[in-house]
């Protein structure tokens, strides 16, 4: 079950006292002072998985805490430290105070590691309070509280592509198409509630991640319908794929109803995130098998008014599919295409600069010759 949202609790340990003693040895009847330090208490710690996509586990186990540290021991001996934890998250995955709201950290790297909670300082025992006016000291210190926090998880799906659009789009018809994702199909609005992975292969050992999420309505960015909930999901995408039902288009008025499904979106997205108005985007108009010429022509006069690249397909008929994955694929490849010119450029400028010399090291010639009897050097 997907779950994009939980609270959780976490306690660091306590660190251990400090400890009271003294050396006690036959013919030494009164030894110093030899009281140990007391373990530090345990951290937690929060660490992102790529093998996971949910937050569902949270639901049902909310209280995390590690081992308290150990007491000091006599014979100078510092107690063991307490056992730390790891709770592991989803990649994309924030953490906030739930408190104050700060963000604590954006875990958007596979193994990135996050400290919520430091452990406790364990106590010093009575050997660190000798002095030479008081030799026997009988006090140590206690240790000290590990952190405790209330912590808010935030899950921020992260994929190449993401799919947008009105509810009963045919968004997850898309993704079911072209990947091997199965989401939930049906002939009714808002039959997606969460959002669904997929991924897509469109050359021989080439893919990328497409996203549904779930569709938008007028008012989205306010909270209606499933409103800001899913929104954030589209944040790390670096490609929109908005997906227009050209059937659905008042057939009086075609070009109007196309201005106002494409406007909406826009706006909602623009009012989420304003980064989202630049962000590279394709215009689609879907259900083509049972749209008219003149609703999908409409479409593509929205995306020719906004600059947008256009495709006319069909998920459902699986028409026009090969042109649109072919282009997105293609996209996430000139990123990363435009960074590897960067670096080969850089490294052949670097590796045919010309060395520079600061100073000549004087290299010592190496004597070999032998003293003879008389002082005199032999060859």
């Amino acid at each position: 079950m997907f779950l994009d949202e939980a609270s959780i609790e976490v306690s660091a340990g306590d660190g251990g006292n400090g400890c009271v003693a003294f050396r006690r040895a036959k013919g030494e009847p009164h030894g110093g002072p030899n009281g140990g330090d007391g373990g530090e208490g345990g951290s937690v710690r929060i660490v992102a998985d790529e093998g996971l996509n949910t937050l569902y586990p949270f639901r049902f186990k909310k209280r995390f805490a590690a081992g308290r540290g150990q007491h000091g021991m006599g014979s100078n001996c510092t107690g063991k430290k307490g056992g730390d934890i790891e709770i592991t998250v989803p990649v994309g995955t924030i953490v906030k105070d739930a408190d104050s709201g700060e963000v604590l950290g954006d875990l958007a790297e596979n193994g990135q590691v996050l400290l919520v909670a430091k452990g406790g300082r364990g106590g010093r025992g009575n050997q660190h309070f000798a002095t030479p006016t008081h030799r026997t000291p009988r006090r140590a210190e206690p240790g000290t509280e590990g952190e405790r926090r209330a912590l808010a998880l935030e899950l921020k799906l992260l994929a190449d592509v993401a799919l947008v659009g009105f509810p009963n789009a045919g968004k997850s018809t898309l993704i079911a198409a072209i990947s091997a994702a199965r989401p939930k199909i049906a002939d009714y609005p808002f039959t997606t509630l969460v959002p669904n992975l997929g991924v897509v292969s469109w050359e021989r050992y080439k893919t990328f991640v497409a996203a549904d999420v779930p569709g938008l309505i007028e008012g989205a960015s306010d909270g209606h319908g499933l409103g800001i909930r899913f929104l954030r999901h589209v944040e790390r995408s670096r490609l929109l794929c908005h997906l227009v039902d050209a059937a659905a288009l008042d057939p009086e008025d075609p070009d109007g109803a196309a201005e106002k499904a494409v406007s909406v979106i826009e706006r909602e997205l623009e009012a989420f995130a304003p980064e989202l108005a630049s962000r590279e985007r394709v215009l689609c108009a879907n259900k083509i098998e049972i749209a008219t010429e003149a609703q999908v022509a409409a479409v593509r006069a929205a995306a020719s008014r906004r600059g947008l690249r256009f495709f006319a397909i069909s998920g459902a008929a699986h028409k026009g599919l090969d042109p649109l994955v072919t282009f997105l694929g293609g996209l996430q490849l000139i990123g990363v295409g435009i960074l590897g010119e960067y670096v080969g450029r850089t490294y052949k400028e670097v590796k045919f600069r010309p060395l520079y010399v600061i100073r000549k090291a004087s290299v010592k010639e190496p004597n070999h010759a032998r003293p003879g009897p008389d002082g005199q050097e032999l060859s």
